[in-house]
């Protein structure tokens, strides 16, 4: 078994879709709906290897996760990469003041995303 990677996306297509890319290279996959489901399974999944996050979600978006996961300070070294279909300097300045490691924007090329994974969770 690989790494475990997790997914955070409400669109189930892009959780299907980033799974199909992760899983053939070897890596396990959570994935969570939102960033409150998120919180609950980072807690629960032993040794996760690291986050892909949307920005966008309902209940608790991107950055609302990536601030509530450091505040916990249980994962300080937890690498969390967003991917989003916004791009906008701001925004992306916000994500890396609240942590996030990484910043890919959708649709994204599969050998990019799995680059960025290799680098931040290392090789399966």
């Amino acid at each position: 078994m690989g790494k475990p990677v997790m997914i955070v996306d409400d669109s189930s297509t892009v959780r299907q879709q980033v799974g199909i890319v992760l899983r053939a290279a070897g890596y396990d996959v959570v994935e969570a709906v939102d960033g409150v489901d998120a919180l609950q399974k980072v807690d629960a999944t032993a040794e996760l290897a690291m986050v892909i996050c949307d920005v966008n979600m309902p209940r608790l978006d991107g950055i609302g996760f990536l601030a509530a996961l450091k505040k916990d300070g249980k994962h300080p070294a937890l690498p969390v990469v967003m991917l989003t279909t916004e791009g906008t300097p701001t925004l992306i300045s916000r994500a890396r003041e609240a942590g996030a490691k990484g910043w890919i924007v959708k649709p994204f090329k599969p050998e990019m995303l799995l680059a960025t994974v290799k680098k931040l969770a290392g090789e399966p």
